[in-house]
């Protein structure tokens, strides 16, 4: 259903219609009351596009004037993303907000990222055992049992949206919030690796691994 959508000449002709009848109520284009009802019709339409605009600003995921409201609700913003986020980028990081509802699964962790617009996959570790190492593999030690990898993409695109991010960037990427996110979210007892088309980009937020 698409949302109501009123010019001001369509205001504009309501006002006419309402006026009473007489000789002095002129309906003719270039007479008094026919030029009042445009000026009036011009401010109602602007009333009437405000009052569409709260429907949309109503929904996080396509606010636009009451984003701040929504971050100041879900204690935004925050250094995560830096001082140069996008209008879409602060929207997916209030809407992950609102809907995280806790774990510390792997699905949790991918579907979190999803929200706020990050195809990751997880690696976990596991210490060497005798026996079931084959050549090549990496030794490690039992502090690995607690590490896990955080693989994304090089980078993450975030478009421009047309209607609602003028003055913004055609394109930009980066994976701060990713990492900021996450990291407030990890098992403390846990170390959390990040890495990029497999390089790491971010060691840990905690103790050495060893």
């Amino acid at each position: 259903m698409s949302l109501p959508s009123f010019l001001a000449d369509d205001f504009r002709q309501a006002i006419l219609r309402l006026l009473p009848r007489g000789a002095i109520w002129s309906r003719d284009q270039g007479d008094l009351p026919s030029l009042l009802a445009s000026i009036w019709g011009q401010t109602f339409a602007r009333n009437a596009q405000r009052a569409t605009n709260l429907l949309t600003d109503t929904f996080p995921a396509s606010t636009v004037e009451l984003l701040q409201e929504w971050e100041k609700s879900t204690g935004l913003p925050d250094p995560c993303a830096g001082t140069s986020a996008t209008l879409e980028q602060r929207r997916a990081q209030v809407v992950a907000r609102l809907t995280d509802s806790g774990g510390s699964s792997v699905d949790y962790f991918v579907r979190f990222a999803a929200t706020l617009g990050y195809d990751i996959t997880i690696q976990e570790f596991a210490p060497a055992r005798a026996g079931l190492l084959r050549a090549g593999d990496p030794v490690y030690s039992e502090g690995w049992s607690y590490a896990w990898r955080i693989l994304a993409p090089g980078y993450t695109a975030v478009f421009f949206c047309a209607g609602s991010s003028a003055g913004e960037s055609l394109l930009s990427w980066g994976s701060g919030v990713l990492r900021c996110e996450i990291a407030a979210r990890q098992p403390s007892h846990t170390i959390v690796l990040f890495a990029q088309n497999g390089v790491n980009v971010l060691t840990d937020f905690g103790p050495d691994i060893g």
